[in-house]
């Protein structure tokens, strides 16, 4: 039988054995037992526990930042294990022979399905809006309405990102309410490169409030001379999303979208390729040939460029969009699974388990559509909330809620297949 050291290779078991006795000695030194044996299992746990591990979603969080956002679509996987397999034409034109542009049927891509001019993909969002900043406006300033100073998981912080690319902030209105007049402004005091408008991906302010449109600011920018950017940030391409067979979900009306930003004008539009896109890491900037081309020409776009891997996973997630079969990337297969076939499931799987079934609500996750609930069933083990760390210590782990003293699973992130593993867990983790 494979023990939990059988799984590390031989140098990491090396460094445990030499921890594990480094603090045996400590702890005898300083009169305390010395469970050695204990001590390297916990050890040996925290070691294999940080590896990669495949891990069962039934959160309700359909883009949980901490396992890896949006899983790929099989079209998405088998081009990008094609691309990691062997050579391909990354960077090469196959009719010349001659170096080419890297990504540019990506580019093409994009370009068909946002109406932008041109388009650059970048290794992800932050990456996107610091080479944006860099390229356009490093020594110069640039207002933003204070409300829109984000900061998101991982301690991104919007300030820091423009003091790193070299450009000065300008906070124009308040926390609540930032008017034209305020960007006008600031316009008129400051030597500024260009207007930055942000969504507040991961929260939102109700009440009192108001904001200037994308409108507004592509006019105000256009008379200034200088580029508006737009970061989006979750990545929804169309308003209308054309490439569902259905209406558009409701959760989905406040999230701002790519090809309805560039119609009202602005010049860079910058969002997430792993978000409401579906697809893999990435930060995709799309809008004006002649801006996108300065920051292709910057040195740091070269530093932020995204591999053969991802650009193939981006080509195959883009092309569902293009050819009207999003509902085959799983963010929206999931989104969009009906609530009575959820149901069934959990009733099945609450009978097995002993459990009841409740009504409550997925989330979207990863700061996008904040605040938006999808209805879910949820099944709900009363008393169980320890459950929660021995379902973590499987070989694969499951991850669900813990809500007032309950287990909380709820299936919508799960495949189907996967049901009758989860029942069998429970009842052998109680």
């Amino acid at each position: 039988m494979e023990t939990l050291g059988d799984r590390l290779p031989r140098p990491l078991l090396l460094d445990i054995a030499r921890v594990t006795l480094e603090q045996a000695r400590r702890d005898i030194g300083e009169g305390r037992d010395a469970d050695v044996a204990a001590l390297g299992d916990r050890l040996m746990r925290a070691v294999a526990g940080s590896s990669d591990r495949v891990v069962t979603n039934a959160t309700g969080v359909l883009l949980h930042t901490n396992l890896g956002r949006a899983p790929w679509s099989t079209r998405a996987i088998q081009r990008a294990r094609d691309a990691a397999a062997g050579y391909s034409n990354v960077e090469l034109d196959l009719a010349t022979g001659e170096r080419g542009q890297r990504g540019s049927y990506v580019t093409a891509l994009l370009r068909s399905l946002t109406g932008g001019e041109d388009a650059l993909v970048v290794n992800n969002n932050a990456a996107g809006v610091l080479l944006t900043l860099a390229a356009l406006a490093a020594g110069n300033s640039v207002p933003v309405a204070r409300g829109e100073l984000i900061e998101i998981g991982g301690a991104y912080r919007l300030p820091e990102v423009m003091a790193a690319s070299g450009a000065r902030l300008v906070e124009v209105g308040t926390t609540n309410r930032t008017r034209r007049g305020d960007y006008e402004t600031a316009l008129q005091v400051h030597r500024c490169s260009a207007i930055l408008k942000v969504h507040p991906s991961n929260y939102w302010v109700e009440g009192f409030t108001e904001e200037t449109g994308v409108g507004e600011l592509a006019a105000l920018s256009a008379a200034h001379g200088i580029p508006l950017i737009h970061d989006v940030g979750s990545g929804l391409l169309d308003a209308d999303m054309p490439w569902l067979a259905s209406e558009p979900p409701g959760w989905a009306r406040h999230e701002p979208a790519v090809r309805q930003s560039l119609q009202a004008h602005a010049d860079l539009v910058l969002f997430s390729g792993d978000k409401l896109l579906g697809g893999p890491q990435a930060g995709v900037i799309v809008g004006s040939e002649r801006v996108v081309g300065r920051l292709r020409g910057h040195p740091l776009a070269r530093a932020l460029r995204p591999d053969a891997v991802t650009l193939a996973a981006m080509a195959a997630t883009l092309e569902a969009y293009a050819e009207g079969v999003a509902e085959e990337i799983p963010f929206w297969s999931m989104a969009l699974a009906p609530y009575e076939r959820l149901r069934a499931r959990a009733e099945e799987l609450a009978e097995r388990v002993g459990g009841t079934v409740e009504p409550g609500h997925s989330t979207v996750g990863a700061g996008s559509a904040p605040g938006a609930l999808i209805p879910s069933p949820l099944v709900v083990l009363a008393g169980e909330d320890r459950l929660y760390e021995r379902l973590l210590a499987l070989d694969i782990p499951i991850m669900a809620r813990r809500e007032g003293g309950a287990l909380v699973v709820d299936l919508r992130c799960v495949d189907e297949g996967s049901d009758e593993s989860i029942a069998a867990a429970v009842l052998r983790c109680r």
